[in-house]
């Protein structure tokens, strides 16, 4: 896609040069593929740009996986970790590197009681889709290198903040072996008011092999000033017992994967 994009450039140029009166379409062509390499890039599921993890491969079979993005948090984490510890969960915890950085005995906990730390970069930069592959290396290798020396154990998956990304990002992850990942369907628990809203949109459909997104980091409140997670998580992990779902990690799926 960035070759044909950069080949499109080219052909429109020497149009131009060859047919000054042609600009319409060759000014038309080029942003057509800027819009293509866009859309692809803002909507977090597509697999256009890349290997997506959107679902769990077909030999996970009744599991489910729950990703907790943002983290770790002081306050909240604890709290997610005590009751995925009451229903016998695992989750996979995608963590910024500056948060593990500041927190790192909650990203010891989070292996300790045997869950997954996985890679969620960095800073967590809200221009992170609008970066060149130097930027994104470094974002990314980065927050590589603080988890591993935390968690003991290096990532194998990568969240883009927000889900949004870029045509460069994919080599990136390649050269530093790891495989991108978003879900199947998320609550929006770090903007919604109610925690019924986010169960629902989380509930609706569910089904194996789904990847649920939840946040223990920047996680919305309620009037009472308690993170909506804390709401969320039981009636979410009482309803994949109820359907006799598992419950499992993603490398968990990546290493028993035939």
């Amino acid at each position: 896609m960035i070759c044909g994009a950069a080949a499109l450039h080219v052909g429109a140029a020497a149009a131009l040069a060859a047919q000054p009166g042609a600009w319409p379409w060759a000014a038309g062509g080029v942003v057509a593929s800027h819009l293509a390499l866009t859309a692809a890039g803002l909507w977090p599921r597509s697999a256009l740009l890349g290997p997506n993890w959107t679902r769990l491969p077909e030999h996970a079979g009744r599991r489910i996986a729950l990703t907790i993005d943002d983290g770790p948090d002081p306050e909240v984490t604890p709290r997610v970790l005590d009751l995925l510890d009451r229903f016998e969960a695992r989750a996979t915890f995608f963590c910024i590197g500056e948060r593990a950085r500041q927190y790192p005995q909650w990203v010891e906990a989070i292996v300790a009681r045997g869950h997954a730390v996985e890679n969620h970069s960095q800073r967590h930069r809200h221009t992170f889709s609008l970066s060149g592959p130097r930027t994104l290396r470094r974002e990314i290798a980065q927050a590589q290198r603080t988890l591993t020396e935390i968690a003991g154990v290096p990532p194998r998956f990568f969240r883009a903040p927000a889900g949004l990304r870029n045509p460069f990002l994919e080599p990136v992850l390649c050269g530093l072996g790891l495989h991108l990942a978003s879900w199947t369907r998320r609550g929006f628990d770090t903007r919604a008011g109610e925690a019924g809203t986010v169960t629902r949109r989380l509930l609706d459909g569910l089904a194996p092999r789904d990847i649920l997104l939840v946040h223990d980091g920047h996680a919305a409140r309620d009037l009472h000033g308690e993170p909506l997670v804390l709401d969320v998580l039981p009636a979410l992990l009482r309803a994949a017992a109820a359907a006799q779902l598992q419950w499992t990690t993603l490398r968990a799926c990546l290493d028993d994967q035939p």
